[in-house]
């Protein structure tokens, strides 16, 4: 069973209880529906996912993305003492989750990203969470976290932060992983998806629970850009520096095409 809540909703909103029917399928279609955050419980009121420009409800197609929004007796009134924080969180009465998601035409909802965590590249928005999917999926990889990094035409592009399985970090031929894993991406996602950048790590910063703390990443990956520089060269012990002590490094620089071809 799959379920999915939020402290501001006082329980869990949504459940993908699983049906007999679906051990028939192939497991990679299995595989999709547990990946589904499932319907809504009876205990809430209206749940939607809708553009939040116009505050339309996006097609049940399983394709277009929107913001997930909640609303009925068991929302949160608000935060203790905390107006601002209150308002931000609300729009036309629902509940903004800033989760992204679709609905699927059987009605089931499925969660793509924090809409914090989407990178916007030349008007296309980029999952990470898809990235990281497919990233996931390649033999050397333990870990990964994929976020938004500077791009001087399309503004973001995707930067993989990326923990191997078995690579020691002096051994490796940094850039010649670095180029398999973006080819990997490009043959298994739409181009303009692919990273840009590959940056490795012994292992992902986490939070004392161990979620992956992307805002350190983020950081760092704002110390990167895309253009043409023979000299380009980065360290593990740079890295590893800035992520523990939060503090900024210089400016790198790495020669990738541009097109989204």
């Amino acid at each position: 069973m799959h379920a999915y809540g939020l402290t501001e909703a006082t329980r869990p909103a949504l459940v993908c209880e699983w049906q007999a029917k679906w051990n028939q399928l192939p497991q990679e279609e299995q595989a999709k529906i547990k990946a589904q955050q499932g319907l809504s419980l009876l205990a809430l009121a209206d749940l939607d996912v809708k553009n939040l420009k116009t505050m339309a409800s996006v097609p049940r197609d399983g394709q277009s993305v929107g913001e997930i929004v909640l609303r009925g007796s068991s929302i949160m009134k608000g935060y203790l003492k905390d107006q601002e924080g209150t308002q931000k969180a609300f729009k036309d009465g629902w509940l903004l989750t800033g989760d992204m998601g679709v609905i699927h035409p059987d009605g089931y909802l499925e969660i793509k990203d924090r809409s914090k965590d989407v990178i916007i590249s030349g008007g296309e928005n980029i999952s990470s969470v898809e990235v990281e999917a497919v990233l996931y999926k390649h033999p050397k990889v333990l870990e990964v976290a994929v976020v938004a990094m500077p791009h001087e035409f399309y503004g973001e592009t995707p930067c993989a932060f990326v923990a191997l399985k078995h690579e020691k970090m002096e051994d490796m031929d940094e850039k010649a992983v670095e180029s398999e894993m973006i080819l990997y991406c490009r043959k298994n996602l739409p181009s303009f998806m692919a990273p840009k950048k590959v940056v490795f790590l012994k292992e992902l910063p986490r939070t004392a629970t161990g979620k992956i703390q992307k805002f350190q990443l983020r950081a760092l990956a704002k110390t990167y850009s895309i253009c043409s520089d023979k000299n380009f060269k980065s360290t593990q012990s740079q890295l590893v520096s800035h992520v523990k002590n939060k503090q900024s490094c210089p400016l790198h620089h790495q020669v990738l095409p541009m097109s989204r071809l």
